[in-house]
């Protein structure tokens, strides 16, 4: 039955075959067709980065941007008062890390010169308090970024508190800490 609004096209009950054309048709005109070369040094810039190529294309795809900066939780890194030194395993990734600052953001109670012992982290700054209001944390992530911005900065944390900073901080993107740390 057509009735306003519809565009006469295949109902969405039948034409599932048609539907699948014209989703491959549309991603396949959204998506550039890019020089092998250019594949190449991206791949090679998602190594450098410790992210999956797919993750890194991505955050390429969305912001039209590189990272030029990683903001890791301490709770991404293992780190807490009794214990601010980063385990082996993380602290090597994060010293692998190339041409990218490495800025780490202290979960009370860890206060930041506690986590700032960590010599793979630039720098280091309290988190935002995980359940402040979207301009508390906003104004904290945009302490801790500084004038980078924010749309080139990736955050690494762990759980749905810290996911929501991605969203306050207006950052590339969110990923998550065992995904990062176990590529």
């Amino acid at each position: 039955m057509t009735g306003i609004g519809h565009n006469k096209g295949p109902s969405p009950e039948r034409g599932g075959g048609w539907k699948t054309h014209c989703w491959r048709r549309a991603r396949a005109a959204l998506l550039p067709n890019l020089p092998v070369e250019v594949v190449r040094l991206r791949v090679k810039r998602a190594k450098e980065l410790g992210l999956p190529y797919k993750t890194y294309a991505g955050i390429r795809a969305q912001t039209g941007h590189d990272v030029v900066a990683f903001l890791f939780s301490s709770n991404a890194l293992h780190s807490s008062p009794q214990a601010p030194i980063i385990p082996a395993p993380e602290a090597a990734r994060l010293a692998a890390l190339a041409a990218v600052n490495r800025i780490g953001l202290a979960v009370a109670p860890l206060s930041a010169r506690a986590l700032g012992l960590n010599p793979e982290l630039d720098e280091t700054h309290p988190a935002p308090y995980a359940l402040g209001r979207f301009p508390e944390i906003a104004r904290g992530l945009r302490a801790a970024i500084g004038t980078l911005p924010a749309d080139r900065v990736v955050l690494v944390g762990m759980g749905a508190l810290e996911r929501d900073w991605c969203a306050a901080g207006r950052l590339a993107a969110f990923v998550p800490a065992d995904h990062y740390f176990s590529a």
